[in-house]
């Protein structure tokens, strides 16, 4: 049953969200190859192309409150196909942009549509595995990002080479915009619905699944949402505490994905060439965060992961500050701690705050509230890095420098908590089978038999 799910869900999610990541981190590709001279008349302050990579995180934020919440109120393969053809055809048209304006409003409709995706597929994966086995899978599936960030890196290499009448970064948008939008055609064959309503088990398996999803919890009935528990997300300290964690790594994601390729060219290579060297450093953070989730699922902790990696990335932040531009090589080493911190440290919180929340509903409220927030760190990103700063960016590096370490701080204050909340209601209410089922319908995590992970 694990087998044929993992078969079934697992590689579709990955190729998914592997042109979503293109779709929206391409933008830094194009940078390189004239999106400012032909669209940004220059771009010399850099402040054009920081407002066209905010401009994905505007919608990303907004949206993601209504979209995530009424996601449950629709089947969710049709639900995440609407949205991967979306995306895909918005990036196809943004090679059609003539002026600020429009490639604008495209990066703002990408976030729209990849709203509907990004924050959604967090409970997506709750309805399949339970809080043992969803790490591993959330870690292989979110690798994806980092596997994005070294293909998008080769593809713009190979697209640097083009020779056509036109800019190369227009090939860039229409090559990685039509996978995206045949993949959304074939979804609703592919992917399943919610265990109950999926037309991809019979019987006996959709019988083994809907059991499996009560360990720890309480399924709620499709296409329904519990109010009280959104509004108890709403005042549950820990979202927001799980939101600041996320915030210092966000910041240094959409950093990596806007401006690596503009750092690395700072550091003295070629344009071409910098689009190549983006490759090994997220091809190590994808392996950095592939391993640890296997390990925080061997060991059922979370917590601890994300202490150790968050310290990491502040360490590379912290390398990329002091180094000066002529140690070429201390600077490119410290993106490799900096990818490693930040796509172990996002996995990691993904397959960990969801399961602490309860209740589907209250992870319909809280997944938006945590993200958004970290998102906002997206925003930051963006413009922490002038033109005017090159080439030692010190500003956006101290800044995300000292967002890492402290998101450490509230980290290890989150996983204190959580071990001795467990440690309570292990004293109050006795030991539990961590694979029972738990009335969370009404108290939602706050119930006597809930235990959260660590």
């Amino acid at each position: 049953m694990l087998c044929q799910m993992d078969r079934m869900i697992v590689p579709t999610l990955m190729g998914i969200y592997l042109f979503a990541y293109l779709d929206r981190g391409n933008i830094g590709n194009a940078r390189l190859q004239g999106l400012p001279q032909d669209l940004l008349n220059g771009d010399a302050s850099g402040q054009l192309f920081a407002w066209l990579s905010a401009a994905f995180y505007f919608a990303y934020v907004v949206f993601q409150y209504p979209t995530t919440i009424y996601a449950k109120k629709f089947n969710q393969h049709y639900w995440i196909a609407t949205a991967c053809f979306g995306w895909g055809l918005v990036s196809l048209l943004q090679a059609t942009a003539f002026n600020f304006g429009s490639i604008f409003m495209c990066r703002f409709t990408i976030g729209f549509f990849e709203s509907m995706f990004g924050p959604n597929i967090a409970a997506y994966f709750t309805y399949f595995y339970t809080r043992e086995e969803i790490g591993r899978r959330i870690g292989v599936w979110w690798a994806t990002a980092s596997v994005a960030g070294a293909f998008g890196g080769l593809l713009a290499y190979g697209v640097q080479h083009i020779q056509y009448k036109f800019n190369p970064w227009r090939f860039l948008f229409i090559i990685e915009g039509v996978p995206a939008m045949l993949i959304g055609v074939a979804i609703p064959w592919i992917l399943p619905d919610r265990p109950e309503e999926s037309k991809h088990f019979n019987a006996e398996e959709r019988a083994l699944a809907i059991a499996r999803m009560k360990r720890g919890g309480t399924p709620e009935t499709a296409r329904t949402l519990s109010w009280p528990h959104v509004r108890m997300a709403i005042y549950d300290w820990k979202i927001y505490c799980a939101g600041i964690t996320y915030f210092g790594t966000n910041c240094a994601l959409s950093a990596l994905g806007s401006f690596l390729p503009t750092i690395i060219n700072q550091m003295g290579y070629s344009a071409a060439n910098a689009q190549l060297l983006t490759v090994p450093p997220y091809a190590v953070g994808g392996l950095s965060l592939c391993v640890m989730s296997f390990v925080s699922d061997h060991y059922y902790n979370r917590g601890i992961p994300m202490i150790i990696f968050t310290a990491i990335g502040g360490t590379g932040y912290l390398i990329l500050c002091v180094a000066q531009t002529s140690n070429v090589a201390a600077r490119y080493a410290a993106t490799f701690l900096v990818t490693m911190g930040t796509y172990t440290c996002i996995g990691i919180a993904i397959a960990w705050f969801p399961f602490n929340m309860g209740s589907e509903s209250k992870r319909a409220m809280g997944i938006p509230i945590w993200q958004s927030i970290g998102q906002c760190g997206s925003i930051l990103g963006s413009y922490i890095y002038p033109n005017t700063d090159a080439p030692r960016f010190i500003r956006g590096f101290a800044v995300t420098c000292g967002l890492f370490y402290f998101s450490t701080v509230v980290a290890i204050v989150l996983s204190v908590y959580i071990y001795y909340e467990n440690a309570r209601r292990d004293r109050v209410y006795g030991k539990v089978d961590p694979n029972a089922e738990v009335d969370t319908s009404e108290l939602a995590d706050y119930a006597p038999n809930f235990r959260y992970v660590p």
